[in-house]
């Protein structure tokens, strides 16, 4: 049950460059329709900007904002909005701010990509967090003493994270629930046409739309165990013993449905999570290949280069050349 709150809830939104614009209205959306639905003010909120200046989305568009971070008043809870390349992004005037804050007491959320940035910080050491299932791999390479459940959303005492996109909408509806009561958080996702608000504990990959010949029962547990054996692949008679099938019906159900054998099917999860490796973390290339189950950087380079067209060094790299941020910047100067 919610409890009544005399005065509004300030929720400060931190836009960062090239932000995701679907898990912040997600998030945002909520907020204006507690107030309109209750017709109280529950919820003010600010916008902010590492500088100031308007934030530009991934799209495109451009929202302007209420203050710079430097300039802006004292906000009880932040949230943190990222998306592409967020965990690249290295602001250290951001990273000293945020450090700031917390020891104020503010509370910190953050959408899809932007754990990475309160990892960074600091702020996520002792908590359990999410992030976008296309960068699990990378921020637990990344940051393996910390806890990231690959949840839809995770609150952990004064940190919230999420993994973006509409997962945003029911970590907020989570909130409203439990300020406010079921009744307004229900309420509020009838208008937003969302038909049930999931719990923060579902998995990422079960609120996905699967690949439909992969609802198949057999093939569903073949490719589980093939993506939790990435680092240490399961040759075929093993896979079979442990789905207790024969090798013979495994490589037909993979020929029937995905038309290719289990072990290219195999072989392409592990270069996609080689990918991820490449593009979201500093691991050398050697080091990915270990992680993904290959036992020397050529037999992965030429893996890599026949499935995605391209040399994994090359690939690496051009993920690389267009850094969010320059570092090297003073605190106090704006970007």
């Amino acid at each position: 049950m919610g409890h009544t709150v005399s005065t509004p809830e300030t929720v400060g939104f931190l836009l960062i460059p090239r932000f995701s614009m679907i898990a912040f209205t997600a998030a945002l959306e909520p907020l204006r329709l507690a107030n309109h639905i209750s017709g109280r003010e529950l919820y003010r909120w600010v916008l902010l900007s590492p500088d100031g200046t308007s934030g530009e989305a991934s799209c495109g568009l451009r929202i302007a904002v209420d203050h710079g971070i430097e300039a802006a008043p004292h906000i009880p809870a932040i949230v943190l909005c990222s998306g592409i390349d967020g965990h690249w992004y290295e602001d250290r005037a951001v990273l000293s701010w945020l450090r700031r804050r917390a020891a104020q007491g503010v509370e910190f959320g953050s959408l899809c990509t932007a754990s990475h940035i309160l990892a960074r910080a600091g702020l996520l050491n002792g908590y359990r967090c999410t992030i976008h299932w296309e960068n699990l791999a990378g921020f637990s390479e990344t940051y393996p003493e910390i806890e990231a459940t690959g949840e839809l959303f995770t609150v952990d005492r004064n940190r919230f994270t999420c993994a973006g996109g509409t997962a945003a909408m029911d970590m907020m509806l989570h909130r409203i629930a439990r300020t406010h009561g079921e009744k307004l958080a229900v309420a509020i996702a009838e208008q937003l046409l969302h038909d049930k608000i999931r719990q923060g504990s579902v998995r990422q990959r079960e609120a996905i739309q699967p690949d439909p010949a992969i609802e198949r029962q057999e093939l569903a547990a073949a490719v589980k165990l093939m993506l939790e054996n990435i680092e240490e692949p399961l040759d075929l008679l093993t896979l079979s013993s442990r789905l207790g099938q024969s090798r013979r019906n495994v490589e037909r159900l993979f020929r029937k449905f995905m038309n290719c054998s289990p072990a290219r099917y195999y072989l392409g999860l592990r270069l996609q999570r080689a990918r991820q490796l490449l593009c979201q973390t500093r691991m050398s290339v050697m080091e990915v290949a270990i992680s993904c189950g290959f036992v020397s950087a050529t037999h992965f380079s030429k893996c890599y280069r026949d499935y995605f067209g391209v040399a994994p060094r090359a690939d690496q790299s051009s993920h690389r050349v267009r850094p969010l941020v320059e570092p090297t910047r003073q605190p106090a100067v704006a970007k």
